[in-house]
């Protein structure tokens, strides 16, 4: 059983990396980007209360909607766009495979 998806991460300076993300470890997307040095804060820890790993969902996959406090977050954020997420509410799962965003500006 694979237990690594691939994905795709365009850091702020426009260039990609490509990630193994572990699907057995209940990682979310901030912490996998944080494990790989990528130039994500996740200040408040992954609460969704700072959006400083706001990102944003380039491919075409079909994540879990926003939930309230997400929803609140980006309302106040700065850069957001229609497929703006908070990395700290997207767990690593296997549907993720292939996934592709890219970082917003800080």
């Amino acid at each position: 059983m694979e237990k690594d998806v691939k994905i795709i991460i365009t850091d702020r300076q426009g260039k990609d990396h490509e990630i193994s993300a572990p699907v057995d470890m209940s990682m979310n997307l901030m912490e996998v980007c944080k494990s790989y040095e990528l130039d994500v804060e996740g200040t408040c820890g992954g609460m969704a209360m700072c959006a400083s790993c706001q990102c944003y969902i380039v491919s075409n996959h079909d994540l879990p909607k926003k939930n309230p406090d997400e929803e609140a977050m980006l309302s106040e954020a700065f850069h957001v766009k229609s497929n703006s997420r908070l990395s700290c509410q997207i767990q690593i799962e296997k549907q993720l495979e292939g996934l592709r965003i890219e970082l917003a500006p800080d």
